[in-house]
């Protein structure tokens, strides 16, 4: 009696084919297969080895073959890309001896699967719990795969997606990606590889967001990550675990309660998709007050944080002005001397207190006409005084100061709401506004010290320089 012998030759080339399948294929009686397949085992099959190849959608005619051949007492080879037991031939073989009563031996070889080869060639996207999801609704209704692809979204399971498009269906790629938007940030890393292995392999790196479903075929694997995904030094990484009670090496206690924080704010905010630059500061407002309605009165320009943090790192913004010492007293020491910044508020200024008895001005007011004549392209910091920051709008429409960005948050009931309107309308300077009377000094030092811990904003680790 013979037997059959489903092997999986890996994605593409023949280096990725494992020992044990090329064995099997050079001691081959018959090797059956999808003809497209061949060339990657051709150099291994002896001389007298029957070849049998079939199209497309010719899964059952192969599996009936080979039963016959193996029972003419024939050591059959039944091929399939990456793992025969993965979208391949193998169930395919058992459920055929079970329909025909056959008692043929069935050996099933691994064989390294498309996401495997496509995830290696990424970095390391599959370090933690993960899916796969075939989009072909050739045997699958796409109701079911649509319920799939909603669990995958809502269990924060690293995906991969193969069969993505064909030329007939190719409406479901963009439903995918929708899907997983209403649960994942649009900075969430996708990778994605067309012909892994193979010479015309292409490695391609996005994020959910930007991900263009025109961009891929039926030849593609594509691998969303998870809420703890990153992208870095151009490598798709997923650490290995979500983040526990245990200090990770290197980290102190109180960077660890950050952390832990700033990950269960994120798991409870509204909306998903917010850009990763206000999605930053929005997770360091919520965590200085509590007050989940910054989802709705925090607003920043487009970009703003991520532009003043480069500006930080090019050396073009040096110094932050701060209308009270509270806000001072809340910025990161750490940061500020890493970063090689000053942190200046000119309230307790002989000067100010001088300047604001002899004009009828607030002592804010005064300290900032001061830091202007100083410092007019600073970062500046309003906490408190809304008198402070009528003031510096009124220094920018005279051309006497061009801030770097402003940071509005001041508090309170009288002129509040005012100072906060009269910043808007400077369109080119980066600004952050929490809208409406609330505000604090707390607030405006914690938005500072979120755009200079930008760069820890993708992995989601807050905390570096307490």
């Amino acid at each position: 009696m013979g037997k059959i012998i489903v092997a999986g030759i890996g994605p593409g080339s023949q280096q990725d084919i494992t020992p044990a399948v090329l064995e099997a294929v050079r001691q081959a009686d018959v090797i059956v297969g999808y003809q497209y397949y061949f060339q990657f085992i051709m150099p291994y099959v002896k001389a007298d080895c029957e070849c049998i190849d079939t199209g497309m959608k010719k899964e059952r005619q192969r599996a009936e073959q080979a039963f016959e051949l193996a029972e003419q007492d024939k050591t059959v080879v039944v091929i399939s890309s990456g793992d025969a037991g993965i979208y391949g031939m193998t169930p395919l073989i058992y459920e055929m001896r079970r329909e025909r009563g056959s008692d043929i031996e069935i050996v099933s070889l691994p064989g390294i699967s498309a996401f495997q080869k496509a995830a290696s060639l990424l970095g390391a996207p599959i370090g933690h719990d993960m899916c796969i999801i075939s989009m072909s609704d050739l045997m699958t209704p796409w109701e079911v795969i649509e319920r799939r692809i909603v669990a995958a979204a809502m269990g924060d399971f690293v995906t991969a997606v193969y069969n993505p498009k064909s030329h007939g269906r190719y409406w479901q790629l963009y439903r995918l990606q929708e899907i997983f938007l209403q649960h994942r940030s649009a900075e969430t890393p996708v990778g994605y590889v067309r012909q892994a292995g193979r010479d015309d392999e292409v490695v391609k790196l996005t994020t959910l967001g930007a991900f263009d479903p025109e961009d891929v075929d039926m030849f593609t694997v594509i691998l969303i990550g998870n809420s703890q995904s990153y992208i870095s030094d151009g490598k798709f990484i997923t650490p290995r675990g979500y983040y526990r009670e245990v200090v990770a090496e290197g980290e102190k206690v109180g960077q660890n309660i950050m952390i832990t924080s700033f990950r269960t704010i994120a798991k409870e905010l509204k909306r998903q998709d917010y850009p990763l630059d206000h999605k930053w500061a929005l997770l360091h407002a919520i965590h200085t007050t509590a007050d989940f309605d910054m989802e709705n009165i925090l607003y920043s320009d487009e970009g703003a944080v991520g532009t003043l943090y480069q500006k930080v790192k090019d050396g073009t913004l040096k110094t932050i002005i701060s209308d009270v010492t509270m806000v001072t007293s809340g910025i990161r020491k750490g940061a500020v001397e890493r970063l090689g910044l000053e942190v200046k508020c000119y309230l307790s200024d002989p000067r100010a207190t001088e300047m604001a008895e002899r004009l009828g001005i607030t002592r804010t007011q005064a300290g900032i006409r001061l830091a202007v004549e100083e410092h007019p392209d600073a970062l500046f910091a309003f906490g408190n005084a809304p008198t402070a920051l009528m003031e510096l709008c009124e220094l920018v429409r005279k051309g006497k100061a061009h801030p770097a960005g402003i940071i509005a948050a001041p508090v309170g009931f009288v002129h509040v709401c005012e100072s906060k309107h009269m910043v808007k309308p400077f369109r080119d300077i980066p600004k952050l506004i929490v809208e409406g009377r609330k505000g604090g000094s707390n607030l405006a030092a914690t938005l500072c010290n979120a755009i200079l811990t930008f760069d820890d904003a993708a992995q989601l680790k807050p905390g570096r320089d307490l």
